[in-house]
């Protein structure tokens, strides 16, 4: 399985569920859900990490009017990548099934 961190892990979810997206809508995306802010800057670091290890590929869009003729460029997983994510789904989900009982120091007791 190919190693990604928490970030990277996000920003693929991201792109899995909304098929195809712009940097600017990851950004809503994250922000929406885990309300905490992103920077797009950071955004497209870590697209630009997960495009090396072929998970996600990217074109550029037509270009529009309200960015004054410049086109965006638009990100989606690759099957790489929707691969990565249904392993580490696996690990996480075999882990919380293991815990058979809460710790005493994350309970408060």
């Amino acid at each position: 399985m190919e190693s990604i961190g928490s970030l990277e892990e996000i920003i693929l979810m991201i792109l899995m569920k909304r098929e195809k997206c712009h940097g600017v809508e990851i950004v809503e995306d994250y922000e929406g859900v885990l309300k905490k802010s992103i920077s797009l800057p950071a955004i497209h670091v870590v697209l630009k990490r997960l495009t090396r290890k072929g998970l996600v590929k990217s074109q550029f869009g037509e270009p529009t009017s309200e960015r004054g003729g410049r086109r965006k460029r638009i990100y989606w997983a690759t099957p790489a990548g929707y691969e990565v994510i249904k392993e580490l789904k696996e690990a996480k989900d075999e882990l919380w099934n293991s815990i058979t009982k809460p710790s005493f120091q994350y309970v408060g007791i």
